[in-house]
């Protein structure tokens, strides 16, 4: 499979994924970096490829079960199938409010022990930690089929300092 095309620096990067087998595997990779503790803002249109990215990412955790949108559920735990930290995965789309909201999942709770990934966290779930991996994906919007989706990837707070991104383009 053709690697993305990308322009990075350390603490930032960005990437074009051409397919959802592309963000797959840029969940995977992603994977490599991350630790129990991390938590990652996911943002983009509906449809843009958020879940497959998280789905790449359960699969490169090797956490137990199928990767899904949780909107209706709010929030799943996948456990690790090994040593790794488990996942969790969060879909804030149809919660309101900020952080009074978000404490009913018990975010902090489960954020030192696990790898925290949040669809449209955004205004919602930034006072959990200084440190996290913003992940931006834009596509084209419309009745359109083009797969080619914008991803930019921001480490923000002291957990990220020399963490290169650009790993990722590999």
């Amino acid at each position: 499979m053709e690697a993305p095309a990308a322009r990075h620096s350390q603490a930032e990067t960005e990437l074009i994924v051409t397919s959802p087998e592309q963000m797959g595997e840029l969940g995977r990779r992603l994977a490599k970096l991350l630790r129990a503790g991390d938590l990652v803002m996911l943002s983009g249109e509906l449809g843009a490829g958020k879940t497959t990215l998280t789905r790449g990412l359960g699969e490169g955790l090797g956490v137990r079960g199928a990767v899904t949108s949780p909107t209706f559920v709010i929030a799943r735990v996948h456990p690790s199938l090994g040593d790794g930290p488990p996942l969790v995965h969060v879909d804030a789309y149809r919660l309101g409010g900020g952080l009074d909201e978000m404490e009913d999942l018990d975010l902090d709770v489960s954020l030192p022990e696990s790898v925290v990934v949040v669809e449209w966290g955004e205004g919602k779930v930034e006072e959990l930690t200084d440190d996290r991996l913003v992940v931006g994906i834009h596509r084209a919007v419309g009745e359109t089929t083009d797969e080619v989706r914008h991803v930019t990837l921001a480490g923000l707070g002291e957990r990220w300092d020399g963490v290169d991104l650009g790993v990722l383009s590999a």
